[in-house]
């Protein structure tokens, strides 16, 4: 696309708009009025252009969220359809609606076995509240409501509200909003870079921060812990992708002491790692009793979440829970529901998810390896369709920049200007791409981060920083 394609925008006025009235997620509103918002305007496969007439790379899938990518006429029209027979109705008072009950048996067929229950919401915070809400019933009709707490990880992120929030592990979050709530505790990430010993293997570091979770079971008391939440990869702190003993001790630990396992799948779901669930991915292998879900389930074109939940849970709250008193307005919302199922179709059908498995995720891997030899980059990781790399000082003593620097969102910022969307957490630069890269994308990709790799130390160098 050229720019002249575009339609023509006031991008002062739209700032200016922008400054005077919306106040952004996880933004400090002064400094981004200072600067001005950069607006986007279109969006075709895996680019989109701003308001000025620039191409960009979305390395980010929006908010790891445009799997199938930008464009896709098929969703556009499973939406515009159900909008004009039935745009809303709620599900509520006894009714549902064809979408919601048609995606509510869509799923179990490329959910993992076991899971033939879905309860909608309209995003992954929304989900996580309401994994607090069944967890807790659950226990609670299992004649053990001393079960109330439930683990997490700290750097782990489970959504924004008060319950997601919590369960999360950002410490920010947390003293911003006097979090967490009672009844959440965290344990350390499996981040071997902060947490690991000199001379440690990944598999002995990836056991010994499993043995983190027992550990927290023990000291709280194995009949007051209700369950352990966790992503198969930590997505937004930083693209942290667990040793391969990982998982599969963490299943060991909460079988052993019959707490339920909580998957949060909101990133890696629909096939962000080559499976339909990052659960399903042989380096995770787990079995969750409950997951989340959002994002990927309409490829982020209209919101939906939810909770897939097992037959563990499902059983006791049907046959024993009543009336479970929790809901949204739009949970199982119609048109939401029509691009959901349109979209995983089209996962399905098209072998999405299988050609991320045989082909992308393994050439993106083979490319994203090739950013080791800069200077500045040291433990190049991959996973499926997400990828991440630490910025180092001196990669030889494995020394990082100062934090005040904020070396990573300097190399954002030259991302940006290079035509690539690359996150920066920390030290860590990650980046989480459509599914539906070619290999041609790829390599353009690729060559957009170098560039910024070099830009940001050209800049360094300057500064007589490196």
């Amino acid at each position: 696309m050229k720019p002249n394609d575009l339609p023509q925008f006031d991008t002062a006025a739209l700032r200016a708009k922008d400054a005077a009235h919306h106040l952004h997620p996880f933004t400090d509103t002064q400094s981004l009025n200072a600067a001005g918002s950069r607006v986007i305007v279109r969006g075709e496969g895996v680019r989109i252009w701003d308001s000025e007439g620039n191409e960009i790379i979305d390395g980010m899938s929006g908010l790891w969220c445009v799997n199938l990518g930008y464009g896709r006429q098929d969703l556009v029209d499973a939406a515009t359809r159900q909008m004009q027979t039935l745009p809303f109705y709620n599900a509520f008072f006894k009714t549902t609606t064809a979408p919601a009950a048609e995606l509510a048996a869509l799923l179990p067929q490329v959910a993992p076995p076991g899971f033939n229950h879905v309860f909608f919401t309209n995003s992954g915070s929304e989900g996580n509240d309401t994994i607090i809400r069944l967890v807790r019933r659950y226990w609670d009709l299992m004649g053990q409501p001393q079960r109330k707490t439930i683990i997490s990880r700290h750097n782990a992120y489970h959504g924004s509200t008060l319950g997601g929030a919590s369960l999360g592990g950002m410490s920010g979050m947390h003293e911003q909003g006097d979090l967490p709530l009672p009844g959440i505790t965290h344990i350390d990430q499996p981040y071997q870079l902060q947490h690991g010993q000199p001379g440690e293997s990944a598999h002995d570091f990836g056991l010994r921060a499993a043995g983190w979770l027992e550990a927290k079971i023990l000291e709280l008391g194995a009949d007051k812990v209700a369950a352990f939440i966790g992503e198969p990869v930590q997505g937004a702190g930083g693209v942290i992708i667990p040793p391969a003993s990982y998982w599969p001790e963490i299943q060991r630990i909460c079988d052993q002491y019959g707490i339920l396992l909580i998957s949060d799948e909101v990133i890696c779901g629909f096939g962000r790692l080559g499976t339909w669930f990052g659960c399903q991915h042989p380096h995770i292998d787990s079995r969750p009793d409950l997951i989340t879900f959002a994002k990927g389930v309409t490829s982020g074109y209209l919101p939906l979440g939810g909770v897939l939940v097992g037959e563990r849970v499902a059983k006791v709250l049907i046959e024993q829970g009543g009336e479970f008193h929790h809901g949204f307005t739009y949970s199982g919302h119609p048109t939401c529901c029509a691009v959901a199922i349109a979209n995983v179709k089209a996962l399905r059908d098209e072998g999405v998810v299988e050609r991320v498995a045989t082909d992308t995720a393994p050439y993106l891997k083979a490319q994203f390896a090739t950013l080791a030899d800069h200077p500045l980059v040291g433990d190049v990781d991959s996973l499926g369709m997400v990828a991440g790399l630490v910025l180092y000082k001196d990669k030889a003593s494995r020394t990082l920049f100062p934090a005040k620097l904020g070396v990573g969102y300097v190399c954002r910022d030259h991302c940006f200007r290079n035509g690539v969307v690359m996150r920066a957490v920390e030290e860590r630069m990650i980046i989480a791409p459509p599914l539906v890269m070619s290999h041609d994308d790829i390599d353009e990709m690729i060559r957009r981060i170098r560039r910024s790799l070099d830009d940001t130390l050209s800049g360094l160098r300057a500064q007589g920083l490196v």
